[in-house]
């Protein structure tokens, strides 16, 4: 198995350590266990997990992505940056950037305590002592100043509206950061909607890559500050959903 997803990640240009495959493989066992008792992905075979979850996920750390985007280097290339992810569910992509980059500080965050639970056993599983999961609402943390504009790298990989994400995602991004949300091939629809949305955030649209992932192709689309974040967002938990800027 781990023998495997080395051959996998290596034909896309990754070069992971035996450690590495061996917990992603760990992963993958723990993954479809506690799936058995509760709904975390729909996706159980191995081959399409570790092409639609694992290697999706780690598309930011591509070498293909670091030629295309020499800007994001400077975030990249920090051996020891915060990073949060926000609706992280089964851990995608947050547990697979950890595996893949040990130095770095992440933050999982998702509003479903089962799914946290699932987290942690992963967590401790693994050995990786460089990652927390926190149970709660995304609108409720942004505020919080222990995580408001204190993460260098936020990543999504949320099934929801570009104008949902950016409210409740550029919240926790420092002035200097970068959140990165993994979209699919219609992104450029939602981005046009979101125009208002980064007005009044004063968030700018900086980067999309586009990526060929099997049959599909995914996007990663990078935001930053425009200038100071409004304080009055994000707005109360269900609101941005219910009512997108």
């Amino acid at each position: 198995m781990s023998n495997r997803i080395r051959s996998v990640f290596e034909s896309r240009g990754f070069s992971l350590s035996p450690e590495q495959c061996d917990r992603l493989s760990l992963f993958f066992d723990l993954l479809v266990k506690w799936n058995q008792r509760m709904n975390l992905t729909s996706i159980t075979d191995f081959e399409e997990v570790v092409e639609k979850h694992f290697l999706d996920s780690a598309l930011l750390l591509s070498p293909e992505f670091s030629d295309m985007q020499p800007s994001l280097s400077d975030v990249l290339s920090v051996d020891a940056i915060h990073v949060m992810d926000v609706g992280t569910g089964a851990g995608f992509p947050g547990l697979v950037l950890a595996i893949l980059r040990p130095s770095w500080e992440i933050t999982l965050l998702d509003s479903l305590n089962k799914r946290v639970e699932f987290l942690h056993a992963v967590i401790s599983e693994l050995g990786l002592d460089h990652v927390r999961a926190i149970h709660g609402r995304a609108e409720d943390l942004g505020r919080e100043d222990v995580h408001r504009l204190r993460y260098d790298l936020v990543v999504s990989r949320a099934v929801a509206d570009t104008r949902l994400l950016l409210e409740i995602c550029m919240p926790f991004v420092s002035d200097n950061g970068i959140f990165v949300s993994y979209k699919g091939p219609k992104f450029s629809d939602e981005l046009s909607l979101a125009s208002h949305a980064m007005e009044e955030l004063r968030v700018t649209h900086i980067f999309d890559c586009s990526f060929s992932l099997g049959e599909s192709r995914r996007v990663l689309v990078g935001f930053r500050h425009e200038g100071e974040f409004p304080e009055k967002y994000p707005r109360r938990a269900g609101i941005p959903a219910k009512r997108p800027l």
